[in-house]
């Protein structure tokens, strides 16, 4: 892949960071449940760090770039997304973070499959699979909060 290309599509992936980042803070400015406040301030905070993590890599070699795939346990899969308003409950807040992590990481993998150039599907794979990191940290924190008996 060029690295122009690579860049152009880091580039895209910053965006939705930033947009990410938008969300969850303006969520949280507006939510009155002091859990949900804090999940949606530390969401916004990781969005950031996401942000930065990917500006980093705009100057580095793609095909030295590798993250690890995570399990994805479907969690919420089946569930209707919440309306949001400013009283939503925790578990209802994550699920829509939750369903906003699975699409980045579906369109991820589309543009993965659609890719020709290896080193560009390797680059959209590996977008996807933070996505899928994140989606699990968050169906973790739902499954404990959701079902807190098992534990």
């Amino acid at each position: 892949m060029k690295t122009e290309d690579a860049k152009k599509i880091i580039s895209t992936a910053i965006d939705r960071e930033v947009k990410a980042y938008t969300f969850y803070r303006t969520i949280a400015d507006k939510v009155k449940d002091p859990a949900l406040k804090k999940l949606f301030t530390e969401l916004a905070g990781e969005e950031k760090q996401h942000r930065e993590f990917l500006q980093g890599m705009l100057s580095k070699d793609v095909s030295k770039m590798h993250f690890d795939a995570k399990k994805d346990y479907k969690v919420v899969n089946a569930l209707p997304s919440p309306p949001l308003s400013v009283d939503m409950k925790p578990l209802d807040g994550l699920v829509v973070s939750i369903k906003k992590e699975l699409e980045a990481m579906q369109m991820y993998t589309q543009l993965a499959n659609l890719s020709n150039e290896t080193e560009q599907k390797l680059l959209f794979s590996q977008l996807a699979n933070m996505e899928s990191g994140h989606k699990a940290r968050l169906e973790d924190i739902y499954t404990n909060m959701a079902f807190p008996e098992v534990w």
